[in-house]
């Protein structure tokens, strides 16, 4: 079976698609999927399936619409995937929480980053279906304005990093 990470899309933040993260384990076990983990409160849940990413990935995004009202958007990844996405991080001076990436649920167009509007020297690399933002100030402060980035959920370096440890944990066994 496949262990893979599920990043939700809007999921407990400023106040919209409030979902308890139990609730979201009970949905994911209700699909058939097991060994389901999640991981603080933004939509984060690790599990295993036997079925390929796109089917797992529509499943569950249909399952969350219908419990939210709307599909929130599912961005699955593997722990290759994010142990890569973890290692290839550009900015390396930058404080893990202040960078930030963007997971799409496509390869980001070229130019992704043609109307990026950056007034606190925030910068960004895309790499396929992730864009990674360094935010100097915070993303708190930030006054950023990216539209290719829209699509897509954010996690900071640290959530990255802790996601891939959890799932190499998965699929070592533990």
């Amino acid at each position: 079976m496949t262990v893979y990470v599920a990043l939700l899309r809007a999921i407990n933040v400023g106040g919209t698609g409030k979902l308890p993260m139990a609730e979201l384990k009970a949905v994911c076990e209700g699909l058939g999927f097991s060994d389901v983990k999640t991981y603080i409160q933004s939509g984060n849940v690790l599990f295993r399936a036997d079925e390929a990413e796109a089917d797992v990935e529509q499943k569950l995004d249909d399952a969350l619409g219908k419990l939210l009202g709307k599909e929130p958007g599912v961005m699955l990844r593997s722990r290759k995937e994010l142990e890569a996405i973890a290692a290839n991080a550009p900015f390396p001076d930058a404080k893990p929480n202040y960078l930030l990436v963007s997971f799409l649920p496509e390869a980001a167009p070229d130019d992704a980053l043609d109307r990026m509007v950056a007034p606190d020297g925030e910068e960004a690399v895309v790499a396929g279906r992730e864009i990674y933002v360094h935010f100097p100030i915070g993303s708190g402060k930030s006054k950023l304005k990216l539209p290719a980035l829209k699509p897509g959920t954010t996690r900071n370096l640290n959530t990255v990093r802790k996601l891939a440890e959890m799932a190499g944990a998965m699929e070592d066994g533990g």
